[in-house]
């Protein structure tokens, strides 16, 4: 099937990835939170996983997980050979790129891990959730995947990210707050998780129940639209 906006929503997936790595270089503190810059939007990722899985698919957000997952690898493949090349004569930024880009591979190592643990958990209790609700209460679907999936990415990402490099009473609050965090954030934006899967279903004319879906993530031969 040909989606108008399937590939609109996998590219700001994408963006929101690799963004989300290169900020959470700087740890900052946003009101009563301490976490690393990329909490901020990080999030939407989850979001989007959301609407991916409600309205195309277990199936298909499989592909969406596993894009994501290599165009973080060519990121930070990128980053560390920019790092190793000797910078041009007269450059003098080298220091300042290996302070901020200098963590980004064990970030994105850290990110890929943990979203791609996190996502097909989020995506696989959503789907399921739908076939026993019968598509019904979106709501405890998208709270409860959230619930279960972004512990898991909140701690998977901390300790690989930071153990080791921050103070632990430092990595125990950043872990807290950014589960706090994130969850308040999918539970805040449910109403337009409402508005944008209605929206797409509508237009997309699909509304996709994964019965007899095979939810192994390495079942990589549907990766079709």
């Amino acid at each position: 099937m040909n989606f108008k906006y399937f590939d609109f929503l996998l590219v700001l997936f994408i963006l929101v990835l690799l963004v989300s790595n290169v900020v959470s270089a700087k740890i900052l503190r946003f009101g009563p939170f301490t976490f690393d810059g990329g909490t901020i939007l990080f999030p939407l990722a989850y979001i989007l996983g959301d609407i991916f899985t409600e309205v195309y698919g277990y199936k298909r957000m499989r592909r969406v997980i596993w894009l994501g997952f290599g165009t973080n690898i060519l990121m930070a493949l990128i980053f560390m050979i920019v790092a190793k090349l000797p910078p041009a004569e007269g450059w003098e930024n080298q220091k300042a790129y290996e302070a901020i880009l200098g963590w980004v591979p064990r970030i994105v190592l850290a990110s890929i891990v943990a979203y791609w643990i996190g996502e097909f958990v989020n995506s696989f209790i959503l789907a399921k959730m739908k076939i026993f609700t019968k598509g019904r209460y979106l709501w405890s679907r998208t709270i409860s995947s959230t619930l279960v999936a972004e512990f898991l990415d909140s701690l998977i990402f901390c300790l690989i990210a930071f153990f080791g490099k921050i103070p632990l009473g430092l990595l125990l609050t950043i872990i807290i707050s950014n589960y706090i965090f994130k969850v308040s954030v999918e539970i805040l934006f449910t109403p337009l998780t409402y508005l944008a899967a209605n929206f797409l279903k509508k237009k997309e004319k699909v509304d996709t129940f994964d019965i007899g879906t095979h939810f192994s993530p390495f079942k990589i031969k549907d990766f079709n639209y």
